[in-house]
């Protein structure tokens, strides 16, 4: 899981700023901007430098409409720190920087020319800097029904034409071979591969002031909820002025692209899982040379052991007994993280981090995919996870952050893991996807684990199972306000992937696990999604991915990937020197405001698993 925030903002201009400013100031002459022509499927995805040029001009130029963000904050957080000191010191790294300054002076707020608001707003302010445990509920409430005021919509993609001619098998073993060789590339260059996080200031559609709330009083760790409180109060001054088409450019498809060039570099067990199950099926499609195969061999082991070693920490159950689980971020130097960003990490209250129950179950996975015969993959997760495991009633509260209260949580896991410290800076949260994994880890290891023979594992998993069937059955998978980490998309790709897991056992043990038929019933309904309204709109690369990760593995017909692989392979080299694609949102943190994770890696590892899903599903005819 992603698991930290981003507080600088960067401006990178061309090499001959004359220039620059020279088109800007043509642009800022009638206020205004051209059209974006469309440059053609392959280029598309990219905004223009016009558009950013023009879209900076108006937002520097608009009319200055009541007070700023630096007018309501200055008087409390620019001056000698008092009271906690980490709120001060977030607002002038991450909010007062130059560059956010620059763009967002003349984003003005008209209500708060009322003094009664502003003095009010301040105050609260006050309260979360001097106070030794504010009200955080009354701290909050200003700044939630400020926004409260903000309108943000989810990507609604247009129409698409049904496409129905394929592809041919060559350009797709071609568009495989070269993100194997853009993967093992990086992995020569840096030493691992690695995923970038970047972060959107406008905040996500489905976080109001309402789950602004839920934040402040769920989340433990004060450096978080004073980031979660500063961050959405500058997202309001963003969303309703002109800097927010700067800050949320438009894009095409659902998976956000992440925009160069704010990216932080790093790495952890979680990404280092899926690529090594992108390694694992490029080798399996047969299209790998005698050295390619060496590499990823070696590339593999790896991150195996990166996954079950470096990452390893030792927790406690509910009753005591200890378990090997994996940590969400390894110790340092291991995230790789330049110094830099690990000073600003470590200097904003982002310290401490916690295994959590996904970064487990991914790694274990791929542990187990690879071969790997190290003692942990023997522990049955099954009994630790039944302690985070949510029973109506009963521990319902250890969900503390609940965003996404629209479904029933009954059966789920919940995400993070307390040290042996007992810290739980995040609080804790339950995400759909999350608990796919944990069912999938479950299946390839369900006879290590032992888990028909022992009723109250089976009985964990058939919860699990109950709970996936209620977000089907009422179709809040396909809601994106029901996931806290993903999209719907990589909820449904992730569900083949878990279903693949549980076709790959025996009949007696699929009857065992699922005697009601509940996983046909939840692949009916994922189908329907993919089909009916993911491809039936406009995707972009990490889309159509997604998409025939699920088609593929839950048994569709081959003729229905055509849009998806026409898609893909109209898209190879839109990734410029960085690889055959570009980033795009693989996961996601809604908390303290919207942080993306993915990268060109991570893009071209999703499509080379896609398609080898394809290629083998179109060779069984």
């Amino acid at each position: 899981m992603p698991t930290f925030s981003v507080t600088a903002i960067t401006f990178v201009f061309p090499a001959n700023p004359g220039s620059f400013f020279k088109d800007l100031q043509g642009w800022c002459a009638d206020g205004s901007a051209p059209a974006v022509p469309d440059q053609g499927p392959a280029t598309r995805y990219f905004m223009s430098f016009h558009y950013f040029a023009g879209a900076a001009c108006r937002a520097l130029t608009a009319r200055k409409d009541g007070p700023s963000l630096y007018d309501v904050c200055d008087p409390v957080l620019s001056g000698p720190a008092s009271g906690d000191p980490h709120l001060a010191k977030f607002y002038k790294t991450a909010l007062g920087n130059p560059a956010l300054r620059v763009l967002l002076r003349r984003a003005g707020l008209p209500e708060l020319r009322n003094e009664a608001k502003l003095t009010r707003l301040r105050e609260a302010l006050t309260r979360a800097r001097d106070e030794a445990e504010p009200d955080w509920a009354a701290v909050g409430q200003p700044v939630a029904d400020l926004v409260d005021s903000i309108t943000l919509d989810h990507p609604r993609p247009p129409p698409a034409l049904f496409v129905g001619a394929m592809p041919q098998a060559s350009q797709i073993d071609g568009v495989i071979r070269d993100c194997a060789q853009h993967l093992l590339g990086s992995y020569r260059k840096n030493g691992f591969l690695p995923t970038y996080a970047a972060f959107n200031l406008i905040g996500d559609p489905d976080f109001r002031g309402r789950e602004l709330t839920m934040a402040l009083t769920g989340l433990n760790a004060r450096g978080y909820k004073n980031s979660s409180l500063l961050f959405n109060l500058a997202r309001v001054f963003i969303a309703r002025s002109k800097a927010a088409a700067v800050v949320n450019p438009p894009w095409t498809g659902i998976a956000e692209p992440m925009w160069e060039p704010v990216q932080i570099r790093h790495r952890s067990a979680y990404y280092d899982a899926f690529f090594i199950e992108a390694l694992l099926s490029f080798v399996e499609t047969g299209l790998a040379s005698p050295a390619d195969k060496t590499a990823a061999e070696r590339a593999i082991a790896d991150m195996v052991d990166f996954c079950v070693n470096i990452s390893r920490e030792e927790v406690e159950g509910t009753d005591g007994a200890r378990f090997n689980v994996i940590t969400a971020l390894a110790p340092a130097p291991h995230p790789r993280f330049s110094r830099f960003f690990a000073q600003i990490k470590q200097d904003l209250g982002f310290g401490v981090y916690v295994p959590d129950c996904d970064t487990t179950a991914c790694s274990i996975s791929a542990a187990t995919q690879a071969g790997c015969t190290d003692p942990i993959i023997d522990q049955p997760l099954l009994d630790f996870y039944s302690s985070y495991q949510v029973r109506a009633g009963v521990n319902e509260p250890r969900v503390t952050v609940p965003l996404n209260d629209n479904i029933d949580y009954e059966g789920g896991v919940a995400t993070w893991i307390d040290n042996l410290r007992g810290e739980r800076p995040y609080g804790n949260d339950l995400d759909p996807t999350l608990n796919l994994d944990i069912l999938e880890v479950s299946f390839r290891n369900l006879v290590r684990w032992k888990i028909l023979e022992t009723p109250a594992r089976l009985a964990t998993v058939h919860r699990i199972i109950g709970f996936q069937k209620r977000l089907a059955a009422s179709g809040a998978f396909a809601n994106p306000r029901s996931h806290i980490y993903y999209l719907p998309e990589l909820y449904s790709a992730y569900f083949g992937r878990c279903y693949a897991a549980f076709l790959a056992l025996p009949l007696a043990a699929q009857a065992a696990i699922d005697p009601d038929g509940d996983f046909d019933f939840i692949r009916h309904r994922v189908l329907s999604y993919v089909k009916g309204e993911l491809m039936a709109a406009e995707m972009n690369v990490f889309d159509a991915a997604l998409a025939l990760i699920a088609l593929g593995h839950l048994g569709a017909d081959p003729r229905a990937f055509a849009p998806a692989l026409n898609v893909i392979v109209g898209a190879i080299g839109e990734g410029g020197r960085r690889g055959p694609f570009r980033a795009y949102e693989w996961n996601k943190m809604k908390t303290p405001t919207r942080i993306l994770v993915g990268g060109p890696e991570v893009t071209s590892a999703f499509v080379l698993m896609a398609l080898a899903v394809a290629r083998r599903a179109m060779a069984r005819g």
